[in-house]
């Protein structure tokens, strides 16, 4: 127990991740209500839209108008996501988002060409021209992520040596153009990681890159989301990516199953009654969680909304005890 790290930073991943995978046209005032709410729960950090071709992911055609119509609250730090300079531009162009660069790999190619219709070989060339985008745009980068680090639905566990090597072609290309990476994601996206995968991966990233810090985006389609944070948490990770209510899944994962992020309420929970500070207040979250449901139409898999939080049980039980 003893590398629980005491606090941990949460990405909120919600708003894109979960609307870009919903198959139903949700109106855009919707989603600029569900942005505006996680505002107001002390999370810091919340990525909206991505910026991606409408033809490719129709739930994000209406970005531009998603980022015009929220309100900035104080402290909170406001993303997007693109994928290539078209992509970065957009983003750019919006003059109301926190702008930072990161460097993607694939652990898995076959997943690559699936979802960028690239090789490995080509998507590491393509980093290089990433890299020259920041530093011309004058966009600071510190963190490099990979994709699919545990395995892949097509392909199969992945190797460490394979994910460690494409860490030092990554550190490589930063440096070469005048970067200094501190973090680096590894993020499940095809949820093939466990909670022994979780532990033998970061601990050998750990061993060979001590001087970077790691996060971790675990998708929940087998049910180990929130496992897997705990496998974390206990590794001392203490940066995590996180949907509300359990919103999104992976669109290219050919996997009838595929299932969103870990579920922020419920990971915001775990911490809580781990004595592990998120600064995030539970209730709130709570009220957005089931604000999301109601705008998604169906059932969200997060379990806490449901269940409620057993800080306001005892609170109940305090009070019926004193009465």
């Amino acid at each position: 127990m003893s590398d629980l790290p005491g606090r941990i930073a949460i990405k909120e991943e919600g708003p894109r991740e979960g609307f870009q995978f919903e198959k139903g046209e949700i109106p855009t005032a919707r989603k600029i209500a569900l942005i505006d709410a996680l505002s107001g729960t002390g999370l810091r950090q919340i990525q909206l839209v991505s910026f991606v071709p409408a033809k490719n992911v129709p739930g994000m055609a209406d970005a531009e108008q998603v980022v015009a119509g929220f309100t900035r609250a104080p402290g909170v730090a406001y993303t997007g996501l693109w994928l290539n300079e078209r992509g970065l531009e957009r983003a750019i162009a919006t003059g109301k988002l926190d702008i930072r660069g990161h460097l993607n790999l694939t652990a898995s190619e076959t997943f690559l060409l699936r979802n960028q219709k690239r090789t490995l070989a080509e998507n590491l060339e393509a980093l290089h021209g990433i890299a020259a985008m920041y530093r011309r745009r004058q966009v600071p980068m510190d963190r490099i992520s990979i994709a699919a680090a545990f395995g892949c639905n097509f392909e199969g566990d992945i190797p460490v040596g394979v994910l460690l090597a494409q860490v030092r072609q990554m550190l490589a290309v930063a440096r070469e153009h005048g970067f200094e990476v501190r973090t680096l994601s590894l993020a499940d996206t095809m949820a093939w990681a466990t909670p022994l995968s979780i532990k033998r991966v970061v601990g050998a990233v750990r061993e060979a890159h001590p001087e970077l810090q790691i996060g971790l985006h675990l998708h929940d389609t087998r049910g180990m989301g929130i496992a897997n944070a705990w496998a974390g948490l206990e590794m001392g990770v203490a940066q995590y990516d996180a949907a509300v209510g359990g919103l999104g899944g992976c669109p290219f994962a050919a996997h009838k199953g595929a299932a969103g992020n870990v579920c922020t309420e419920d990971l915001v929970f775990m911490c809580e009654e781990m004595g592990i500070e998120t600064g995030v207040d539970l209730e709130a979250l709570l009220e957005a969680a089931r604000l999301a449901e109601d705008i998604v139409g169906h059932p969200l898999p997060g379990a806490v909304k449901t269940g409620g939080s057993l800080r306001t049980l005892r609170a109940g039980i305090a009070a019926a005890a004193a009465a």
